[in-house]
């Protein structure tokens, strides 16, 4: 397969297909994707700021299980995906996350960790597990607390010399990539400029966002992925009973917080952060929020009783290397992989679901695979909802999957960038 690249992009934008030839590829034979859940999406220092990422997966997971009507004794795994340890207890994050989510203490858990594609990588590994036979049913989960982001020092163990005192907003810094000396939103302006999308188009490509996102919100398929959070104690045979508190006075929190109508002009007012294109406008939001999937093999899927239908099977991922100045291409080659692997084409595709880390960096993405906007994030991005790293896979897949089911498609691609120079890409079908 050749890739398209859309008439406005730049006459010599390199050749991202060469990227896709190193890239480690699965493609898998029985993984069923039964249901799944996420939080709402809820701004920085929002109402989830005080709430653990263990305990936003472990709501997550039960959310997710419930929905797909499944004893928690049949999942033989958990596999968790958290970029930013956030609370004290995050060394045992996955671990916890499946006891008291109600898994046996006979199930083993881990955790993966590919920034920005976590989620995916834990969907993945889940449907590795269900192909290769290792279990009945993987619980998928990715969580992220940006809020509770530490102020850290790495450097103060053996005490503070005078005026050696460092403290760092572990948050901010983590943005930067000290391998190729720059900071996230730099590479999106690099993408800028090779695919020649200027500020106007990155502002309208936001406003669109956040239009299309205002929309799904309004008609009700947000809520459909959403399970609401309120004030609860997790409690597991033999564990400590942990609490999800919320601040005072608030009874439930349902909705995503930073979905709301943006004009054009007002996108069109803010100033660049970087110099270039990228705002605080159209880039992906700053969020705290988890998502959690249950897959299973197809005779597991047949047996649940009492669940609505599963929303399909999980066909391939791909993970892909691109040059880090560059990440947020990544999933271009690897979406060219999938495609090239199983002889299929950009048209074949109904549905994209591709993370918006930045606006220009998304839409580079959408020329060089020549993807019209009408197939592509449908209900909005990560500029509109928000974008908590190691929940976003997990809700691509999601998202993607229930939207072909409403619409009656069959094939779907959700994607993401990581910073440092990678993408990954997953492809599934509805029935």
């Amino acid at each position: 397969m050749n890739v398209a690249l859309d008439p406005a992009a730049a006459a010599d934008a390199p050749d991202w297909s060469r990227y896709a030839e190193a890239a480690l590829l699965e493609t898998f034979a029985d993984a069923t994707l039964v249901a799944g859940a996420r939080t709402p999406f809820v701004d920085y220092n929002g109402a989830l700021a005080l709430v653990s990422p263990t305990d936003l997966g472990i709501h997550a997971a039960r959310a997710a299980i419930a929905r797909a009507g499944i004893d928690p004794a049949r999942i033989g795994v958990t596999i968790a995906g958290n970029c930013t340890q956030a609370s004290f207890d995050s060394l045992f994050f996955a671990r916890h996350i499946g006891l008291y989510a109600g898994m046996p203490d006979d199930r083993p858990a881990h955790g993966v960790q590919r920034l920005c594609t976590t989620g995916f990588e834990a969907i993945a590994q889940g449907a590795r597990a269900t192909s290769a036979g290792q279990v009945e049913a993987a619980l998928c989960v990715g969580t992220e607390s940006m809020s509770r982001a530490p102020v850290a020092s790495y450097t103060s163990r053996g005490g503070f010399g005078l005026g050696q005192v460092e403290f760092k907003d572990f948050l901010w810094e983590a943005l930067f990539d000290t391998g190729c000396d720059l900071p996230m939103g730099r590479t999106a302006e690099n993408l800028s400029r090779l695919h020649k999308v200027s500020r106007e188009e990155t502002d309208a490509y936001a406003a669109e966002s956040f239009a299309r996102a205002l929309a799904a919100q309004q008609a009700g398929r947000l809520a459909e992925e959403i399970a609401p959070v309120t004030e609860q104690v997790f409690e597991g045979k033999g564990l400590k009973p942990r609490r999800l508190a919320l601040p005072r006075k608030l009874a439930e929190v349902a909705v995503d917080t930073h979905v709301r109508p943006t004009p054009l002009e007002a996108l069109a007012r803010l100033k660049p952060v970087f110099g270039g294109v990228q705002t605080g406008g159209n880039s992906s939001a700053i969020v705290d929020g988890a998502a959690a999937v249950v897959v299973t093999t197809r005779a597991a899927a047949a047996s649940l009783g009492g669940g609505a239908a599963p929303l399909g099977r999980v066909v391939a991922a791909c993970a892909a290397g691109v040059p880090a100045e560059v990440m947020g291409i990544g999933p271009v080659p690897a979406t060219i992989a999938l495609l090239r692997r199983l002889g299929l084409g950009i048209g074949d595709i109904d549905l994209f679901e591709i993370n918006e880390a930045f606006g220009a960096q998304a839409e580079a993405v959408r020329r060089a695979l020549g993807i019209d906007r009408a197939r592509f994030n449908v209900n909005g991005g990560a500029i509109a909802f928000g974008h908590p790293l190691a929940a976003t896979g997990v809700r691509c897949v999601l998202s993607v999957m229930m939207e072909l089911r409403r619409r009656g498609l069959k094939r779907g691609i959700a994607g993401a960038c990581a910073g440092g120079g990678q993408g990954m890409a997953v492809l599934v079908e509805v029935a």
